[in-house]
């Protein structure tokens, strides 16, 4: 009786250790950026050795050791690298076979502006997204949904009946001239083709039940520029339709200025927000991504008074850590230098926009804004006069904490740029 009782514990532990192996591997990062010339501690807290390979190194230091060839060391004892600029590959083992490959990138020493300019941010999407469809009164009388089951929410229209759909009038055009529609989308990165009859309404214009937009504006934080190719990245998280709740495609669009006019406070399940004005004629530069970490884009600091326009190198998220940090933020029509406090890091996230949680203790701000509000997005963070990160979300049950991303995982996106 005992060893019937056994067998099935024995199973379940066995089971538990595979999963927590499997979580581990999958949790561990694909690819670590190292600066060069520049020691760097990495704690993995993992039970995996690894080969580490110099690659395209010439000078390699591992656990402060030169190392000329390839080497084996065991995670659970921290690491430690240092390296001339190149790549260095990493491989993970466990049980005496590879498991997982490792890129650690080890870049030149950068040096960015950090901004905490609050500008006004316009994108055009690239084709016309669908919010939501409805029903429409024909003709004689009755109720039709043309668009049920054909379009759904967050579809991007890019192509009717051979014509390129680059804003929501040409498409109203379009639907008011045919009897029928073909249309191409994009729904879930995949196209899809469908097609959709208009009906006839009482004034003999023709619809299809659908609710369109194609542009968003609103206002958000410059986090820093970056002089070596007069690019931005602002915000620290993508901006998502306001109904669709999806990541907006964008065609084109720009940065401009902005002045605040109003800030309505946070509080506990309430988050408060930037009001401002949004000056159209001054455009500040170009919006050509939107990404998951941001937007990105180029700029010219020419003529922005506001910015000290000090340049600042960067500190990856192995150099970060818990105690006193900045914030720049633009909440009172100038850019001021606000104390915040790091309270837990999260390095290697699966969710690379809460990379790090800080907490608000200027008594300026707080008393300004309660904490973080909304606008105040991208906002850098500033440790030991390194640019080490960017604001990107309020705790909506307390207002003065708010989640954190380190400034390499948003110069990553920046490189899209020029692809």
């Amino acid at each position: 009786m005992m060893r019937r009782l056994i067998l099935p514990f024995t199973g379940i532990v066995s089971m538990s250790a595979m999963v927590y192996i499997l979580y581990l591997i999958i949790t561990f990062p694909n690819q670590i950026n190292l600066v060069e010339n520049m020691p760097h501690n990495l704690e993995f807290n993992s039970p995996f050795s690894a080969e580490i390979v110099p690659d395209t190194v010439t000078a390699l230091k591992v656990n402060s050791k030169p190392v000329a060839d390839n080497i084996n060391v065991k995670l659970s004892d921290g690491l430690t690298i240092e390296s001339d600029s190149g790549t260095v590959k990493m491989t993970l083992n466990a049980f005496g076979m590879p498991i997982k490959s490792v890129n650690v990138d080890v870049v030149p020493e950068l040096e960015i502006i950090p901004c905490g300019l609050t500008v006004g941010v316009e994108i055009n999407t690239a084709g016309v997204l669908v919010v939501a469809t409805g029903t429409v009164k024909g003709y004689d009388g009755e109720s039709y949904s043309p668009s049920e089951g054909k379009l759904l929410s967050g579809d991007l229209i890019v192509d009717v009946n051979g014509k390129s759909m680059t804003d929501k009038d040409i498409f109203i055009e379009e639907i008011r001239q045919s009897d029928n529609l073909q249309i191409k989308l994009m729904r879930d990165n995949e196209i899809v083709n469908i097609e959709i009859t208009p009906v006839k309404s009482a004034n003999e214009s023709r619809l299809i039940g659908a609710w369109v937009r194609d542009a968003t504006r609103g206002i958000g934080t410059v986090t820093y520029y970056n002089p070596s190719n007069n690019a931005f990245g602002a915000l620290g998280h993508g901006i998502l339709d306001v109904d669709t709740k999806q990541l907006i495609s964008v065609r084109d669009g720009k940065i401009m200025e902005a002045k605040i006019t109003d800030v309505k406070k946070g509080s506990k399940g309430s988050p408060g927000e930037l009001v401002g004005e949004l000056y159209e004629s001054t455009s500040l530069g170009e919006v050509k991504l939107n990404t998951p970490f941001g937007i990105y884009g180029t700029m010219d600091l020419q003529g922005i008074g506001k910015l000290e326009k000090e340049k600042k190198a960067i500190a990856l998220q192995d150099q970060v850590h818990e105690g006193p940090a900045k914030i720049y933020s633009d909440v009172d029509d100038e850019v001021i230098e606000y104390d915040v406090f790091i309270e837990s890091l999260n390095r290697f996230s699966n969710d690379d926009t809460k990379g790090l949680v800080l907490r608000i203790t200027d008594p300026t701000l707080l008393h300004k804004t309660n904490g973080i509000v909304q606008g105040m997005s991208g906002s850098p963070i500033i440790q030991n006069d390194k640019v080490i990160g960017a604001v990107t979300h309020v705790f909506v049950q307390d207002p003065t904490k708010g989640y954190g991303i380190f400034i390499e995982n948003m110069l990553k996106q920046e490189r899209k740029i020029a692809s």
